[in-house]
């Protein structure tokens, strides 16, 4: 975080402390979301550490002091037994070891036992039994006071009306804590019926929870699959139950004997070692869980040493959340430059102060074109949410305008090419600005690692940082240039040596006789992708008759619309293209049509989202080709399989479910590809 002096700080602190507190008051009072949770969190981490900073400038009223949330006034207040609390966060192993450090001084004595479970996002509740039969269900509110929803959670199957426990232990009065969570599939199947229906979609699984259980129609409630899962049983300090729960994994234990969910993956570890090894496992695995989650709850297993280590503020000492690098977060915009692309497009770009976003570095984000800007309003000197999940590029959510100083610079797009200066032009119904000039320095260098991209005729060794030192050196203007290269010429540059330089060459001329589909999405035709560019090769076998083709005979294959054949039929008829395709001919460059047209799977169409453990998704798409198969990125009608990987979208399963698409995991992806 960049150094403030004093009045910088509790300038920022200010408009930080009234942003999350909107944002709070929204997720927690009215049950709607003004943005994501990862990016809340984003800003109150900022604002605890100006305020770990400048102690001074800590108010009782911070967002930091306090558990947020107000009671409903459609509902009885009902005060707790005992306070509802939430935890503080930590991010990093550092922390975990800082906040063991810190509790193992207070409690001047070894800690070394630890339960650890997956933090569900879902809304809290406490239920209340006397003599093991349900009698109340209050919400967490403000820690202190929360909600009677007792008629709405009585309506949730997972909730035990009397509890199976036939020992003493059931009798007198019993809490149990947990969540209350719609998982993933019934969300997804309840959007879809509504969609079906042409009703407005639901947020997320969270705030229909929340929004479920503050029905004053209890019916409503009935209709909607929610579950309870519990994590907590409350007695008093000195009841004589405590000897039966005398560790945290006793409670998890007990939890099941009485009848309720509890999370199975939950366990004692021994060591911070074993907390990150969790952290890792679930942090990669934490898509295949049925709930939403951002981290692990991680508590002293100790009840007696949790309870001596006190609460201090709004948390307990004995516990913290971990969570799991963000695929959302906050940042400030230095700078906005125009990058140009390997068709022209002149693409926004945000240079951003680094942050850590889905677990790496993040310090560029797309801006989209000029009318994004324009809409969302992003401007140099702004503090913006950025988005990443996995392998996706950054990409700039919204700029938080509350947040403003008034020195903020408004973006405005230059009208010539940075890179050679020609003047940028845009159709008329083209959202892109892009460079006219095809021998742009930048058209050329994306447009030679888009030829020789895995994708594409997958030359190994011809990476940005090498492609670079050739354009730089002189040695190539195009790809045709790429297959008069020689080592010597290479050795002579500083990132080659003799082996390096030899492979390079060789990797270029084993390159000579592509697959037809290949070769044509090697091209960089606009509009142009790879399934595309396979159906095009599959329709006309060669390149002669490909270049040939009118507008009419491309708009006859499948996929191939009347924008794309046009961007076709004009670049074929651009005389630097068909002296690029006559010097590729001339070096022998011999595109031959693809192997596996027709095969075992041909008439299937598979679309796959999130990720593979046995291939890349290219990869797999290449194999679906191999054996006559149809590889798309969009869930449509043709589709036959939605193959689901590691952290899937749900767009793309909801759109599945829509048009009965059947779904099939990578296990049995596999069995089909090796019939």
């Amino acid at each position: 975080m960049k150094q403030m002096n004093r009045p910088q700080a509790a300038a920022r602190i200010e408009k930080l402390r009234e942003l999350i507190n909107e944002y709070r008051y929204e997720y927690h009072v009215h049950d709607r979301s003004i943005m994501d949770e990862a990016a809340a969190d984003s800003l109150k981490h900022e604002l605890s550490q100006l305020e770990e900073q400048f102690p001074d400038l800590i108010t009782p009223d911070s967002p930091t002091q306090r558990v947020a949330g107000a009671v409903l006034s459609k509902f009885k207040s009902v005060p707790h037994t005992e306070r509802m609390i939430s935890l503080n966060d930590v991010f990093s192993r550092e922390e975990v070891e800082a906040w063991l450090k810190r509790i193992t001084k207070l409690a001047n004595q070894p800690i070394s036992e630890f339960l650890i479970d997956i933090k569900m996002d879902g809304f809290s509740c406490a239920l209340v039994y006397e003599d093991g039969v349900f009698v109340q269900a209050v919400t967490r509110g403000d820690g202190t006071v929360g909600e009677d929803v007792t008629a709405n959670v009585k309506t949730i199957e997972s909730v035990p009306l009397r509890l199976s426990d036939v020992t003493d232990f059931v009798k007198g009065r019993l809490e149990i804590r947990g969540e209350i969570i719609m998982t993933k599939d019934n969300f997804t199947t309840l959007n879809a019926d509504r969609q079906k229906k042409g009703l407005p979609l639901f947020a997320n699984p969270r705030n229909l929870a929340a929004g479920t259980i503050r029905q004053l129609d209890p019916k409503l409630v009935m209709e909607r699959p929610l579950q309870f899962r519990s994590y907590d049983i409350i007695v008093g300090s000195n009841d004589r139950r405590q000897t039966e729960i005398s560790t945290n994994i006793e409670v998890y234990d007990k939890l099941t004997e009485l009848g309720f969910i509890r999370n199975p993956m939950a366990k004692m570890v021994k060591s911070i070692d074993e907390i990150m090894k969790f952290a890792k496992t679930w942090e990669d695995k934490r898509h295949d869980l049925p709930f939403n989650t951002d981290g692990l709850v991680v508590k002293v297993n100790d009840r007696r040493l949790f309870r001596r280590l006190g609460i201090v503020g709004k948390a307990p000492r004995a516990a913290i959340a971990y969570k799991f690098p963000a695929e959302q977060s906050t940042t400030k915009v230095k700078d906005i430059f125009v990058s140009i692309g390997r068709t022209g497009a002149a693409t926004p770009v945000a240079v951003l102060e680094p942050v850590v976003v889905a677990g790496s570095t993040v310090q560029m984000a797309t801006l989209h074109n000029e009318n994004e800007v324009k809409r969302k309003d992003i401007r140099i000197g702004d503090t913006v949410i950025i988005h990443k999940a996995g392998d996706i590029i950054p990409e700039v959510v919204e700029s938080l305008k509350k947040l403003r100083t008034g020195r903020e610079k408004v973006f405005v797009m230059p009208t010539h090419c940075p890179e050679c200066n020609t003047k940028l032009v845009k159709q008329d119904k083209d959202a892109v600005w892009r460079c006219p000039n095809v021998h742009c320095p930048a058209r050329l260098q994306n447009l030679i690692q888009h030829y020789a991209s895995k994708a594409a005729l997958d030359i190994d060794g011809m990476g940005e940082k090498n492609v670079n030192a050739l354009l730089d050196n002189g040695l190539i203007k195009d790809v045709a240039d790429l297959y008069a290269l020689t080592a010597d010429q290479l050795k002579k540059l500083d990132r080659f040596a003799d082996v390096s330089a030899k492979k390079l060459v060789e990797a270029i001329a084993s390159s000579k006789h592509p697959p037809l589909g290949r070769f044509i999405f090697g091209l960089g035709i606009r509009h142009v992708g790879s399934q595309t560019a396979e159906d095009l090769a599959n329709h006309f076998h060669s390149l002669e008759k490909f270049r040939e083709a009118t507008v009419d005979e491309l708009h006859g294959v499948d996929g191939v619309g009347e924008i794309v054949a046009e961007s076709i039929v004009a670049w074929f008829g651009t005389v630097s293209h068909q002296k690029l395709l006559a010097r590729l001919e001339k070096v022998g460059v011999r595109p031959q049509m693809a192997a596996g047209a027709g095969g075992p799977l041909t008439g299937k169409s598979f679309v796959i989202t999130g990720t593979l453990e046995s291939m890349e998704r290219e990869e797999a798409g290449e194999a679906i080709r191999a054996k006559g198969g149809t590889f798309s990125s969009g869930v449509g009608k043709a589709t036959s399989y939605l193959v689901v990987g590691e952290n899937p979208g749900q767009s793309k399963r909801t759109q599945a479910k829509k048009l009965s698409v059947l779904e099939i995991d990578e296990k049995a992806f596999l069995k089909l590809l090796n019939a």
